[in-house]
């Protein structure tokens, strides 16, 4: 190549290409293979043939231009390593197009019209040497299946290291559904268990270690889980846990044999250690983290024979997933959650609780920086976080060991003070804590009896992974998330099998006031449903409803009372009303009710109900005397009295509904009123609050029809 030698007089000289001549190239190349894209790329939308699509709407591979060789030497060692010598550019094309994707994050920035410099378009997990391309081997069956497409043999030479022999026994019984998957999985030299929280993933890795019997590394991404392992190892291996290298968490002691590394230990600078080439056993715990560049590359410098991905969320939500099927190989098992919790001798249940949080600030057109300004009012919110301590404290002195989950170091702190003073055990557990201050904690975590009251209070990142506590049965919820991943993560935490556990709860604080945050409980309202719970909304959880009013969540109770709550809503609502009409539907009102003559709960609300409504209010009396002779009395008494309209209405409770003699009082009473020119409406008082919709329009259709007789 020479270079011009005046550049801007020849770029000058550069004519500019129109969009349609743009397409036109790269259509033609895109039928020659031409173009690296992505794997099962779909038809064009603007393809000028598209009845000639197959059902499945994926465009067929054109022919690969060039002589292809009738058989391709695979290489396999870190990864799978093909000879670019007679390799047709058609056919490399193709190979390389098997470990690049889509990149979510690039279309998602773009859509918000956000910056995409740092996005790459396409992920490409492919290496280019200078003799060879290098695939990773989750890419293998793919590969195999192009071959075989075209007609082309593989020949296979196997560089993979295969261990050393590892001697340990296995000490323990796997339930059934575990040994289904440890068979699974031992029929494959590589592939990721999907499996929920507390289903055991770890008991089936140490059963697998002993089946295959060679050297293994475990890759795990935080001190506190090197701990566990080591733990766990140790028991259902029967050997002693001095005996298990440790690489990382400040040591550095390696036995070549079986050995659990912090994986950040283990590339520095870029720069990846040699010993992670020299096991034939390699398992990546929370494989789901394989997406980061670091983690990325210590997994494909690995040779080991056999790889063993383990992973409650195989799914991310940034969708760069498929590079844990490239580095560990595809899903060979997956455990559905909700299968899971319908084993597990305890029901599943969210809590609903909405609550009054109204945003401040103004919505931002970055939706970054609106999110952390709803974070931040979320936090401060005093009446919100008063509602979770006392829920917190609630539920310990109903017997319950409550985790509480946050976001922020700062929230955590403040729900931490709030509560240290009331419940006697506050443990707090937040990132970067030491290894003595685990221990610290763990100490007093053993320290609590299993009756003495404690409650947990944590940032999610510190709680989400690995950190198990069998006891917990309840989760408060205080910030919101959405990402049914993290709901999968944060739930989790609760299953696991302990005397006496008959039920898990999670509390959701829904801020559904606020468009943002009410989405976001949407979409965790299909993160609970897929790992099994029954979401329990409560008949409060409507926009207009005062948050500060709970109602309940009970099925029945919803079916008898939602329209009389809708009602409410459409005619508005505040707090007393609505506290008069929990008294009404008979359940303790959750402020004082003020003074009222009335006689019942029932009475009492409707009485409010007149009074808010403008074109009620102050028309009706409550407890009236007329001066009507009736039962051995000088007057009659009367519930409601409308005196303009000449309109009565009584609300007849238990005692009118006692006795044959308690019905005839009544019919007199009627007919008495009646004779003196009084309309009468009676209504049953548990119809008040249930079918509040039908006495309201009795009512203003008496109003109206008395109205249109005095104008006669």
């Amino acid at each position: 190549m020479v270079p011009h030698v005046d550049q801007w007089a020849f770029l000058s000289t550069v004519g500019r290409i129109g969009r349609t001549r743009i397409e036109e190239l790269v259509r033609d190349a895109e039928r020659k293979g031409g173009v690296v894209g992505v794997r099962l790329p779909q038809m064009d939308e603007e393809d000028p043939e598209p009845w000639t699509a197959p059902p499945s709407r994926r465009r067929k591979e054109p022919p690969i231009v060039g002589e292809l060789s009738r058989s391709l030497e695979l290489v396999i060692g870190n990864e799978i390593y093909i000879g670019k010598n007679g390799l047709a550019p058609g056919l490399r094309n193709r190979l390389l197009r098997l470990a690049a994707f889509q990149n979510p994050e690039f279309y998602k920035a773009q859509a918000m019209r956000l910056p995409t410099y740092d996005k790459p378009r396409i992920i490409a997990c492919a290496e280019e040497y200078p003799d060879h391309v290098g695939l990773p081997r989750g890419c293998m069956q793919d590969v195999q299946q192009l071959l075989s497409d075209l007609s082309i043999t593989p020949v296979v030479r196997d560089q993979r290291c295969h261990g050393q022999s590892l001697n340990v026994m296995f000490q323990g019984t796997l339930r059934p559904e575990q040994k289904a998957a440890a068979d699974v999985m031992l029929e494959h030299e590589t592939g990721v268990l999907a499996a929920t929280t507390a289903f055991g993933k770890t008991v089936v890795a140490a059963w697998l270690i002993a089946q295959r019997g060679v050297n293994t590394l475990v890759l795990v991404h935080r001190r506190q889980l090197l701990d566990q392992w080591v733990e766990r190892l140790s028991a259902f291996l029967n050997v002693e846990p001095r005996t298990i290298g440790r690489i990382g968490g400040g040591r550095r002691k390696p036995t070549g044999a079986l050995d659990v590394a912090v994986i950040q230990s283990l590339v520095r600078k870029g720069v990846v250690e040699d010993c992670i080439g020299e096991y034939g056993h390699l398992i990546v715990d929370e494989c789901h983290h394989l997406s980061a560049h670091s983690f990325e590359q210590v997994v494909r410098r690995a040779k080991a024979k056999f790889v063993l991905g383990l992973s409650a969320t195989v799914t991310r939500k940034d969708g760069h997933h498929p590079i844990i099927w490239m580095q560990c190989g595809p899903v060979r098992h997956r455990v559905s959650a909700k299968a899971e919790a319908i084993r597990r001798p305890f029901s599943h249940t969210v809590i609903v609780r909405p609550t009054a949080f109204q945003a401040v600030e103004n919505a931002s057109l970055d939706k970054r920086v609106e999110f952390q300004s709803l974070y931040a009012e979320l936090m401060n919110d005093e009446s919100r976080n008063r509602r979770i301590c006392d829920d917190v404290i609630e539920a310990v002195k109903a017997g319950r060991s409550p985790l509480v989950l946050t976001e922020r170091n700062d929230h955590l702190d403040s729900l931490a003070n709030q509560l240290s003073g009331i419940i006697r055990h506050v443990i707090v557990l937040r990132g970067g804590m030491g290894r003595n201050q685990r221990e610290a904690v763990a100490a007093d975590l053993a320290a609590v009896s299993t009756e003495g009251e404690r409650v947990l209070v944590a940032t999610g990142r510190y709680i989400g992974e690995g950190f198990d506590d069998a006891r917990l049965d309840t989760l408060f919820l205080t910030l919101p998330v959405s990402w049914h991943g993290t709901i999968a993560q944060y739930a989790g935490r609760l299953h696991r099998l302990y005397d006496g556990k008959r039920e898990v709860r999670v509390y959701d604080y829904a801020d559904l006031n606020v468009p943002m945050l009410a989405r976001m409980f949407d979409r965790r309202c299909r993160g609970y449903e897929a790992v099994g719970y029954t979401i329990s909304l409560p008949a409060s959880a409507i926009p207009g409803w005062p948050a500060d009013v709970i109602l309940p969540a009970d099925p029945d109770w919803k079916r008898d009372y939602a329209a009389s709550v809708r009602r409410l809503i459409r005619d508005g609502v505040d707090v007393p009303l609505a506290d008069l009409f929990v008294g009404a539907a008979r359940f303790a009102p959750t402020h004082p009710v003020p003074e009222v003559r009335a006689r019942s709960a029932s009475e009492a609300f409707l009485y409010r109900r007149l009074e808010t409504l403008p074109v009620t209010k102050g028309r009706f009396q409550l407890n009236v005397n007329l001066p009507i002779p009736f039962d051995g009395l000088s007057q009659m008494e009367v519930d409601f009295l409308c005196e303009e309209a000449r309109i009565v209405i009584e609300v007849d409770g238990a005692r009118h509904l006692s006795s044959v003699e308690a019905y005839r009082r009544d019919r007199r009473k009627d007919r008495l009123l009646q004779e003196s020119g009084y309309f009468v409406l009676r209504f049953l008082a548990e119809d008040v609050a249930r079918d509040l919709d039908g006495v309201l329009d009795a009512v203003l259709r008496s109003l109206t029809h008395r109205r249109t007789q005095s104008h006669i």
